[in-house]
């Protein structure tokens, strides 16, 4: 019979620890359930990256509507899209090189001029 009392002690212990153990975790997910806060800190970071996200989109398009607009009757955007540059460009690269020719000079060294009566000493291989 000591053995019985053992055994309902210990299935009455057992019982009670499983139906503390079940009451605990269905607290636990019944107050996780009824916190409207995660849902709502979930809205606000999404809320926050919609918002860089815009600022960012129309900053970046502001600049590149404001760049194709900017200047169109300057006078060097007119003068990139003519093409008087480049003739211009062309006479100017032809001046330079005639300069060049002007300019240029040749010294000539006496000694290091091939002198037909001189023989220049070669090395001769063995």
């Amino acid at each position: 019979m000591a053995t019985l009392s053992n055994d309902t002690a210990l299935n009455s212990l057992l019982s009670k620890l499983l139906q503390e153990y079940v009451d605990r975790t269905n607290n636990s997910t019944s107050s996780q359930a009824g916190k409207p806060s995660d849902n709502l800190e979930i809205v606000y970071v999404l809320l926050l990256l919609v918002f860089f996200g815009l600022f960012t989109f129309g900053t970046m398009f502001s600049n590149i509507r404001s760049k194709k607009l900017e200047h169109s009757n300057d006078p060097y955007n007119m003068y990139i899209e003519t093409d008087i540059w480049h003739k211009m460009d062309e006479a100017n690269f032809h001046t330079r090189i005639v300069e060049s020719y002007k300019s240029c000079c040749v010294f000539e060294n006496q000694l290091a001029v091939e002198q037909p009566s001189n023989q220049i000493p070669q090395v001769k291989s063995s």
